[in-house]
C-alpha cells in the first residue's frame, strides 16, 4: 500500500506538468495505454471469458473511468491548479463521487456517519477551491472534480464487474491505445512524435506508463487482499498529504495554509467514511 500511495502522488505530480512538457497530451496517453497493453496483453486470452461476462456497460464505465476521457480531465485540471489540488481534488472525494453514483442509481442513501463523513470531505473541497482565484483556475478545480467523478463511476463498474486486476487493466489499455491510436492517425490529436527525445519521455514512460497503469494496479490489488478496503482506503488518503509535500522540492510549488488544512480535513473525512463503510459491512 505505501508503493501505491507514493505512485499515486507521483500521478499527482506528473498531470500537473504534463502540459508543460516537450510531449503533447496524445504522446504521454498514448504512453500511458501502450505500455500496460504490451505487459498484459499475454493475458488477454485467459482473460476474455470474464470480460465477456462482465458486460458491454461495465466494460465501457471502466474504460471512460479510468482510461482516456479521465486522464484528459486530471491533466487539463492539473495544468491551471497544482499537484496538491489534483490529488486532493480527486483521490480526497472519491467517497463523495460514489455516494453520488449509488444515490442515483439505488437511491441509496448514506448512513449518519457516512454523511457526517462525506460532508467533512466537503467542507476540506471549500477551503481549498474557496481561496481560488481567476475563472481558469477555478475551472480547472471544477475538472478535478469531474475526474472524482469518474473514477467513482470506475471503482463502481469494478465491483460489478467481477473483473480481476489484470482483466481490469486490459478493458482499459486496450480501448484507450485504439482510441488514441485512431485519434493521432487522423489529426484529431496533435502529436510531438519525433520533436520530443527519449530522455525527455521517460519520466512518462516510469510513471505514467509503467508505475501508475502496471504497478500500482497490481499492488493495490495486493493491498486490498491483504488489508482490506477499508483499511487501504485510509492509507489511501495520505496521498493528497505526500503529494503536496513531494511538490514543495520537485515542482517548487509552496504549501499554504489554506490548502494545508483543506487536506488535513479532507483525509479525516475519508479515514471517516472508511469507517462508516466498515461499520455498515
Amino acid at each position: 500500500m505505501a508503493a501505491t500511495v507514493l505512485v499515486w502522488a507521483a500521478f499527482a505530480l506528473s498531470a500537473r506538468v504534463s502540459e508543460a512538457s516537450a510531449l503533447a497530451f496524445a504522446d504521454i496517453a498514448l504512453i500511458r495505454a501502450v505500455v500496460p497493453t504490451l505487459v498484459f496483453l499475454p493475458f488477454l486470452p485467459a482473460r476474455l471469458p470474464m470480460i465477456r461476462r462482465a458486460g458491454l456497460g461495465n466494460c465501457a464505465v471502466i474504460a471512460i473511468g479510468a482510461g482516456l476521457p479521465f486522464f484528459w480531465l486530471a491533466v487539463r485540471g492539473g495544468a491551471v491548479t497544482s499537484a496538491a489540488h489534483v490529488s486532493t481534488l480527486i483521490a480526497g472525494t472519491v467517497p463523495v463521487s460514489v455516494a453520488v453514483l449509488i444515490w442515483v442509481r439505488d437511491g441509496t442513501r448514506p448512513t449518519p456517519l457516512g454523511a457526517g463523513a462525506l460532508g467533512l470531505i466537503l467542507v476540506g473541497v471549500a477551503l481549498i477551491v474557496g481561496p481560488i482565484a481567476g475563472a481558469t483556475a477555478l475551472g480547472g478545480a471544477v475538472t478535478l472534480l469531474l475526474a472524482s467523478l469518474c473514477w467513482g463511476a470506475f471503482t463502481l463498474a469494478v465491483k460489478r464487474s467481477g473483473l480481476d486486476p489484470l482483466g481490469c487493466a486490459l478493458v482499459i489499455a486496450l480501448p484507450s491505445t485504439l482510441g488514441m491510436g485512431v485519434l493521432m492517425a487522423t489529426g484529431l490529436a496533435r502529436s510531438n512524435w519525433g520533436s520530443f527525445t527519449l530522455e525527455e519521455a521517460m519520466p512518462f514512460i516510469l510513471v505514467q506508463g509503467l508505475c501508475v497503469s502496471v504497478l500500482a494496479l497490481l499492488t493495490y490489488a495486493f493491498a486490498i487482499a491483504r488489508l482490506g478496503s477499508a483499511r487501504c482506503a485510509v492509507l489511501g488518503s495520505v496521498t493528497p498529504a505526500l503529494a503536496a509535500l513531494m511538490a514543495i522540492p520537485v515542482l517548487g510549488e509552496p504549501l499554504d495554509l489554506p490548502t494545508g488544512l483543506a487536506i488535513c480535513v479532507i483525509c479525516a473525512g475519508v479515514c471517516l467514511s472508511a469507517r462508516a463503510g466498515r461499520a455498515g459491512g
